[in-house]
């Protein structure tokens, strides 16, 4: 059986014409400030929403820190600028980008789970927390040293 999509045209929806292509993209992304004081949000960076439209670091050492939205999608956002917030799908940096948020050197560990870090806010570990009082919270899973796929889930209360 051969069915053509529908597709909204002009804001008209109609089905989708010969010759014409769907666009795809590797993420979806949201438009938030930076609600930071003093510090600017860099890619890769987990954050939460602390108000209407405003990203900060998260953090899991808290229920409301270690509620993450998504990782940061600019190179880096000064305090009250807009930046964009990847809230699903595929993050992409350079490895030295992913060293800032990772602390580590090279980029991300392909085949290796991330969580959001309980000691450093705007950080990621890729040792899950294990102490009384922390939040497990996955972040992504890491594809190469370049790319990580979000598996944002619910923080778990140790």
């Amino acid at each position: 059986m051969v069915r053509k999509p529908l597709v909204i045209v002009n804001g008209l929806i109609e089905q989708l014409q010969a010759g014409d292509t769907i666009q795809t993209c590797d993420f979806i992304g949201v438009a938030l400030s930076n609600g930071e004081a003093a510090t600017n949000l860099v890619i890769g960076m987990p954050v939460y929403c602390s108000s209407f439209a405003n990203a900060k670091r998260g953090q899991a050492n808290a229920l409301a820190t270690s509620s993450i939205i998504g990782l940061w999608g600019d190179d880096s956002t000064v305090p009250t600028n807009i930046g964009t917030c990847i809230i699903t799908g595929m993050v992409t940096a350079i490895a030295a980008q992913w060293d800032v948020v990772t602390g580590a050197v090279g980029g991300l560990v392909a085949g290796t789970l991330y969580y959001l870090d309980p000691l450093t806010p705007g950080m990621l570990t890729a040792t899950a927390p294990s102490i009384v009082g922390h939040y497990v919270e996955p972040i992504g899973y890491a594809l190469t040293t370049t790319q990580m796929r979000l598996l944002i889930g619910l923080p778990v209360l140790l």
